[in-house]
């Protein structure tokens, strides 16, 4: 069985910093994108950033660049996202998802597989 195991969120405040790891069982992500999603309060899930089976393409949602990157270590198989500069309205639970295909998408009806999320809050 495949799972997708998020970690590192937390409470910060704004201008912090949260490193969220994703760790991969049952299956190995080499080869496979990874994003990462979230969800603010009352709101849709929305693209955060993607990276490509090599690691050599990223992607970022607009909110987001210049302050979050996401990076891989297939030899752990796990998903990273380092989020500096912290905003009020980052605060979201932040989900982390692989797909069968080598290249990230912003869909997330792309990926297949899912983690159940962590929680991101950031105060002012």
């Amino acid at each position: 069985q495949v799972q997708l195991v998020e970690s590192g969120g937390g409470s910060v405040q704004a201008g912090g910093s949260l490193r969220l790891s994703c760790a991969a069982s049952g299956r190995t992500f080499t080869g496979s994108a990874m994003g990462w999603f979230r969800q603010a309060p009352g709101k849709e899930r929305v693209f955060v950033a993607s990276i490509s089976w090599r690691g050599t393409i990223t992607d970022y949602a607009d909110s987001v660049k210049g302050r979050f990157t996401i990076s891989r270590d297939d030899r752990k198989n796990t998903l990273y996202l380092q989020m500096n500069s912290l905003k009020p309205e980052d605060t979201a639970v932040y989900y982390c998802a692989g797909r069968e295909r080598g290249w990230g998408s912003r869909n997330e009806y792309e990926y297949e597989y899912w983690g159940q999320g962590t929680q991101v809050t950031v105060s002012s």
